[in-house]
């Protein structure tokens, strides 16, 4: 349960001013179809998150869990340092495969913008240092729902309330907590 809520919260937090947050507000204003856009982003979150705890569980059985830990550890505090840099998006990611309708637009560019995006770099450390792959992916495609359905729906407006230092401040130490926990051995008895 610990692996489900955590990785629910990091990303919830982390995604929130992230490019794809950015996306899903561009996605809105553009097609004013919220719900093929939040399957899209659905589909998408957990193709692409399913992949990265794949390979985040397969880490676990390819290296030996004292080095795991120390690249565990390295991983996390990086994503600190990552989450303070603020993202923005290129137009071309909402223009890639207009023709496929808003759900295939959505799916399609969602999927790219996650590929080495932080919250999935980070669903590749969490599904390593938790070993429940499953657990983590179910919690990072919620947290990724919990940051942008509510940017399909009220778009900019929201945003703009929003004090995103905070945000990614909050984001920053909680990865860094998780660096520092797993350098000191926790989750040692996960790694192995």
């Amino acid at each position: 349960m610990e692996s489900l809520l955590t990785s629910t919260g990091v990303v919830a937090l982390a995604e929130m001013g992230d490019k794809t947050q950015l996306l899903a507000f561009i996605l809105a204003a553009r097609f004013k179809k919220p719900v093929p856009i939040i399957l899209g982003i659905l589909a998408a979150t957990l193709v692409n998150h399913g992949l990265a705890g794949a390979l985040g569980a397969w880490i676990t059985t390819a290296i030996e869990p004292s080095v795991l830990r120390w690249i565990l550890a390295a991983s996390f505090i990086g994503m600190a340092i990552w989450t303070l840099i603020p993202d923005s998006i290129e137009e071309e990611e909402t223009a890639i495969a207009q023709r496929l309708g808003v759900f295939g637009t959505t799916l399609v560019t969602f999927f790219l913008a996650e590929m080495g995006d932080k919250t999935q770099v980070a669903t590749i450390a969490m599904a390593a240092h938790y070993a429940d792959a499953l657990m983590v992916v179910a919690g990072t495609t919620l947290g990724m729902l919990i940051a942008d359905v509510p940017a399909v729906f009220v778009g900019d407006r929201f945003a703009a309330r929003i004090p995103m230092k905070w945000v990614h401040r909050v984001a920053a130490g909680i990865f860094a907590a998780l660096g520092i926990a797993t350098a000191l051995g926790a989750g040692a008895s996960w790694l192995g």
